[in-house]
């Protein structure tokens, strides 16, 4: 037999309220929270897709819907446990959803419906479908001009194989740009500045993008690369290029540049003939940039690298199968290995990390530890905060 069961879409603001209301004894709800009120269009609003069921689940399919009014992806893996609701451990399943809106206005989610095999106290397996009911938000219009882009964090590196004011002969530049940014999907990033100039020979290599799921949202990544050339000895300039984004924790626009480039041979004026008045002015400007895009770079490298790792640190690692395997089997040997390889890839360790990999080592090397523990050890050394 085949149960429909329509429940209202419960659009929650504060604490676990809904948390409270008793379920009817083989009873089931499907539930849409979010956390997010007024989002701007593209910003990621976070919604948990929860189900309370007074069954027992033995096969289950739930799929999203989709919409061309917003985009969405799926964060984290589904999550099932237990939970005491009126007095009774019910079944509790969740699912986080990053959604983005594509316009502004009113944005109507279609209902979900969780279809599931049910096994009844007799041993007969029954099929049961919960529907949740259409949920809104409000949108707001983005603050800024050009492609929609929010994040809650964004870190854009802009790195030169050589000094671009003092080429060799034949030498060629070549300019890398990574844009990375947290909460958002990579075709919301910028698309490629152009960068041709008539005095300019430019090779231009396909970009690539990718986006990353992360519990905390998203982890997106572009990346751009030019081959460079001047086609005379004259100097010249690549202008700055910026790119405005919505900070979502700050909630202002904030703006990420790529920074002006000068571009001249080194010697230019004794191996390629005397400048001219023209010549010299633009010299002058191509010095004048580099110092103040040197001054910037130093102002913010102490920032860049740490901002990087923070995000490095919310995908997925690729010693994190190492690290479990090496905690479920107990050899402390293998999992302070790759722990240091986690420690080395995520860019900049923690001080509790450190603190726990001496803990570490007191099992490793005295045999009389008795509360060694790695599964919990590890628990801890992926735990965020310092």
């Amino acid at each position: 037999m085949v149960m429909r069961l329509v429940l209202l879409l419960a659009l929650l603001w504060g604490g676990p309220v809904w948390a409270q209301t008793a379920l009817a004894p083989g009873g089931a709800r499907l539930m849409i929270l979010h956390d997010h009120g007024n989002p701007v269009v593209s910003e990621m609003v976070r919604l948990t897709l929860r189900g309370e069921y007074d069954l027992t689940v033995s096969l289950e399919d739930l799929r999203f819907p989709d919409s061309d009014r917003y985009d969405w992806m799926q964060i984290d893996r589904d999550r099932w446990f237990k939970e005491r609701i009126g007095g009774r451990m019910i079944q509790i399943f969740e699912r986080d959803i990053a959604l983005f809106a594509r316009e502004a206005g009113t944005l109507t989610i279609p209902p979900v419906t969780h279809r599931l095999t049910h096994v009844t106290a007799s041993g007969a397996r029954e099929e049961v479908q919960v529907t949740s009911g259409p949920g809104r938000l409000t949108v707001r219009p983005f603050p800024g001009n050009g492609r929609p882009l929010a994040a809650a964090a964004l870190v854009l590196t802009d790195e030169l194989s050589a000094q671009p004011g003092r080429l060799q002969q034949d030498e060629v530049l070549t300019r890398r740009v990574t844009i990375e940014a947290l909460g958002t999907l990579a075709h919301h990033l910028p698309p490629r500045p152009d960068l041709q100039k008539p005095w300019l020979i430019s090779f231009t290599q396909p970009e690539t993008r990718e986006t990353i799921a992360a519990p905390q949202g998203p982890v997106s990544r572009v990346v751009w690369e030019w081959q460079l050339r001047p086609r005379t000895g004259e100097p010249g300039v690549l202008p700055a290029v910026a790119f405005p984004w919505f900070d979502t924790e700050t909630r202002r626009v904030e703006v990420a540049a790529m920074k002006p480039i000068p571009f001249g041979f080194a010697g230019f004026g004794a191996s390629f003939g005397a400048r001219d008045a023209q010549g010299g002015h633009l010299a002058g400007v191509a010095a004048l940039a580099l110092g103040a895009a040197t001054g910037l770079l130093i102002g913010l490298w102490g920032r860049v690298p740490m901002r990087l790792a923070s995000l490095r640190r919310l995908r997925r690692s690729p010693h994190a199968a190492a690290l479990e395997q090496a905690a479920a089997s107990g050899n402390l040997l293998a999992l302070r290995a790759a722990a240091q390889d986690q420690l080395s890839w995520q860019g900049q360790p923690i001080g509790r990390q450190h603190d726990l990999l001496r803990q570490l080592e007191r099992w490793i090397y005295d045999p009389s530890a008795a509360d060694a523990d790695p599964q919990r050890w590890l628990a801890a050394f992926r735990r965020p905060g310092r």
